[in-house]
């Protein structure tokens, strides 16, 4: 997520990240019956299968944002199918150098892409899509799994 906030300084992104939860999206990319994950690069969730995500800029809309992460992590554009909620993520890791936790406000959509995803980003080694049964995958993945209405 470091990329989606680089209009705030290094040292100021430390601070927000210390004293308030972070809004976000994220996108659980529905394709080929399964769902798109990446191999996480970074913290939190380095190591982890996880959903493709970015921080809501100041005075951009949800969609807005959704379709700014779609293009930055997937290279493609999206259809927004389904809204899952907001989820509130804790976890005991960050990116942010003396920064020991981050807490995120989770804003869930359900999205398919309208072209082939075509990109890897700097978050992520390689993409994969997971069918059910889905096992094994960070409770926060399996979380927004078990919303997700399948057709």
């Amino acid at each position: 997520m470091k990329d989606d906030v680089s209009w705030v300084p290094e040292d100021e992104w430390a601070s927000v990240v210390a004293n308030v939860p972070i809004v976000s999206v994220d996108l659980i990319v529905r394709q080929e019956g399964g769902v798109l994950l990446g191999l996480r690069e970074n913290e939190p969730a380095k190591g982890e299968w996880f959903v493709p995500g970015g921080t809501v800029l100041k005075n951009e809309r949800l969609t807005e944002a959704i379709h700014r992460v779609a293009e930055m992590e997937l290279g493609c554009e999206v259809k927004i199918c389904e809204r899952l909620g907001t989820f509130e993520h804790f976890y005991d890791t960050s990116e942010v150098e003396g920064v020991e936790t981050k807490h995120y406000l989770a804003n869930a959509f359900v999205v398919e892409p309208l072209q082939p995803v075509d990109a890897v980003d700097d978050q992520h080694s390689e993409l994969r899509v997971f069918e059910p049964p889905f096992e094994g995958l960070h409770p926060y993945v399996q979380r927004y799994i078990d919303r997700i209405i399948w057709e």
